[in-house]
């Protein structure tokens, strides 16, 4: 009788994950890879801020060990194919669906994506943190047409608070679909396994997966789990 080979596993969507799912990880994979913060350049003077902590900066003893693999660059300006693919996510009404669903219903899908905690800055103005969500979350939004460069464009310029709210919508779609695209990179490149604890970024990944036909694991911790951000 022989044993099941030892599985790798690269985290998604974020760079960090609770103390519990660690544990699950560890307990279930044998080397857990972790991205870097993805930090996007969309225009040469606009882009997100990177952090600089990684998962293993509280866990020495199992990067030495090699049991956490960290390090893997997923910052910069988007590559042609990478927009190609993003905006096929954009492009595809299913997977805007499960989107658009998560923030209506995945508290911890919104806090990824938004600090609505206090008031969000939106555009020029100071917006309550449960109004601008109730804005972000009108049902139009789930099917205006997004591509990368009308991203980039409203980040160049949000002359008018609905175009402020549009680009913030615009920009979580481009995140959550690029975070999709060096998943599935770095999990061709490493022979990994993509492994979450986030309901709907499985979702959405399985979703990106089926219509690209793209044969790859994605795994689900089922359990909720809290803590991690991007």
């Amino acid at each position: 009788m022989t044993s099941s080979p030892i599985r790798n596993a690269l985290f998604y969507p974020f760079h960090l994950c609770a103390p519990d799912t660690l544990d699950y990880l560890l307990a279930h994979y044998g080397a857990i890879h972790f991205r870097d913060y993805m930090a996007l350049r969309l225009t040469p003077f606009m882009g997100t801020t990177a952090y600089q902590d990684r998962m293993g900066d509280g866990h020495p003893d199992l990067v030495i060990s090699g049991r956490i693999v960290q390090g893997h660059p997923v910052s910069g300006p988007l590559d042609d194919a990478a927009i190609a693919e993003i905006n096929r996510d954009c492009a595809d009404p299913q997977w805007r669906t499960l989107f658009h669903a998560g923030l209506q219903e995945d508290r911890r899908f919104q806090r990824g994506l938004f600090d609505l905690t206090h008031s969000m800055r939106i555009g020029s103005a100071l917006v309550p943190g449960p109004a601008a969500l109730l804005r972000l979350l009108e049902p139009q939004r789930a099917s205006e047409r997004w591509t990368v460069a009308l991203v980039q464009q409203l980040a160049r310029s949000s002359a008018t608070l609905e175009e402020a709210y549009r680009f913030e919508y615009g920009l979580a779609l481009l995140k959550t679909a690029a975070a999709q695209v060096y998943t599935r990179r770095l999990a061709y490149a490493h022979g990994l396994v993509p492994v979450t604890d986030s309901k709907t970024h499985h979702a959405l990944l399985s979703r990106s997966m089926a219509r690209e036909g793209v044969e790859l694991p994605n795994d689900y911790i089922g359990t909720p789990q809290r803590g991690s951000s991007s």
